[in-house]
């Protein structure tokens, strides 16, 4: 299934409190439970402005969805075509 990462515009991200950002996580949750199993949530990174999102989904219109349903921006979607770490070069 292919990998995505969802980059979201959103002010001051990088100061919103744990609560908020567990808000926003219950938030994504729901909509992801009422969607099925198909899209899966890995993981989000939070910088000053953006939260940078990691999902595994079957195609980009289900991101669109997940993220109109639950009220949060998508302004980048783009497919992963590889993963690199450190190991990579050994």
């Amino acid at each position: 299934m292919p990998k995505y990462v969802i980059e979201r515009e959103i002010p001051g991200a990088g100061n919103l409190t744990a609560d908020q950002l567990k808000d926003v996580s219950q938030s994504s949750c729901d909509v992801l439970r009422d969607m099925g199993p198909e899209i899966q949530w890995v993981h989000s990174y939070v910088t000053g402005d953006k939260i940078y999102c990691v999902y595994i989904a079957p195609n980009e219109d289900m991101i669109l969805e997940h993220a109109r349903k639950g009220g949060f921006p998508a302004n980048s979607i783009k497919p992963v075509a590889a993963v690199i770490d450190p190991t990579t070069a050994e």
